[in-house]
């Protein structure tokens, strides 16, 4: 195996392990950076938000790509990559959360489990029932599947260590200004397109992989095709129709987010509506969702580094010699 590849195994699997960094996380430090960054260049304008998401989005690029040419040397740069795979992803944090909100369903506590929401969704979660609750975790999980663990992964295998950080420093500004409100609607235009872009490929991945993991793979792939295109995300469409059809429930509907917002999403899936048990279910689907993306990901950027090490045939890209002209004594 590559450094390249060997470092996406081991960061997937200290995330499995250990989790988000518990102080001192880099994400966070990136997002204190955008803040600040924000204050000094904020105008209402898709030229300033541009302007700002390119200079955060491309200096993290620059970071990663001068960290990888730092780290000489298969093992530290092996390391290198398995450090900043751990950073990024997001799998085992979205599991704890998602289990945490699972078990006050189970023990009846509605009010704690709405609480406990709220660090996986943006919608106002005051006034929701069990049911409303589990659908919200079940959605959660396949989103966030997809952009935190499967399309990090992808573009750690694609462009290593310089596509994990471009990545989640694109995901993190979509989170913090990539979304309809006054201040942001022209602001952070840029942030919302650019991080549509980056989940192109981990959101078909992640559909490709729940169809082929999940418990019918037929549902799943039929809810992707007929339902994902009328979600509003061209990304989270995608994972979450696919979701609903491998766990054969029904997401979408009616959400409500702070500041009276109501949003009437379309229906995905052929099922019933969730229940408290769909939320380990699910949680089992991410997992392996995950596993078969940090196999991909690791094939992937062996078979890059494969091409880029093959050698080229002999005579490539050099003139041929002219062929000797035959002596007197060899024509006759």
């Amino acid at each position: 195996m590559t450094a390249r590849a060997l470092g996406l195994a081991l960061g997937y699997a200290a995330d499995r392990l250990l989790g988000d960094p518990a102080r001192f996380h880099p994400v966070a430090g990136f997002g204190s950076l955008a803040m600040a960054f924000e204050r000094r260049t904020y105008a209402d304008s898709r030229r300033r938000g541009s302007l700002h998401t390119a200079a955060l989005v491309g200096g993290a690029a620059v970071l990663g790509l001068a960290a990888e040419r730092a780290a000489s040397g298969p093992v530290p740069r092996t390391l290198a990559t398995a450090a900043a795979t751990w950073v990024v992803l997001g799998g085992r944090s979205l599991e704890r959360e998602a289990m945490s909100v699972h078990a006050l369903l189970v023990a009846d506590d509605l009010p704690a489990a709405r609480l406990r929401l709220r660090r996986l969704v943006g919608r106002d979660t005051g006034s929701l029932d069990a049911r409303d609750i589990s659908r919200a975790v079940v959605e959660s999980v396949a989103e966030n599947t997809s952009d935190a663990v499967v399309a990090p992964l992808v573009w750690g295998g694609l462009a290593g260590i310089p596509g994990l950080f471009g990545y989640r420093a694109a995901n993190t500004l979509d989170a913090m200004v990539g979304h309809h409100s006054a201040r942001y609607e022209h602001y952070g235009w840029a942030s919302a397109r650019l991080d549509d872009l980056h989940n192109l490929p981990g959101a078909r991945l992640t559909g490709l992989l729940a169809v082929a993991l999940g418990d019918d793979p037929s549902a799943a792939w039929r809810a992707w095709r007929r339902d994902a295109a009328r979600h509003p995300s061209p990304n989270a469409g995608v994972a979450e129709a696919a979701f609903a059809g491998a766990l054969g429930v029904r997401l979408g509907g009616t959400n409500t987010y702070y500041g009276n917002r109501v949003e009437h999403r379309a229906e995905m899936g052929d099922g019933a509506a969730p229940e408290p048990a769909d939320i380990a279910v699910a949680v089992r689907l991410a997992r392996q969702v995950g596993l078969g993306a940090a196999v991909t990901a690791a094939a992937v950027a062996a078979v890059l580094r494969g091409r880029c090490l093959s050698p080229r045939p002999a005579g490539f890209g050099r003139s041929r010699p002219s062929s000797p002209r035959p002596s007197r004594r060899s024509s006759r």
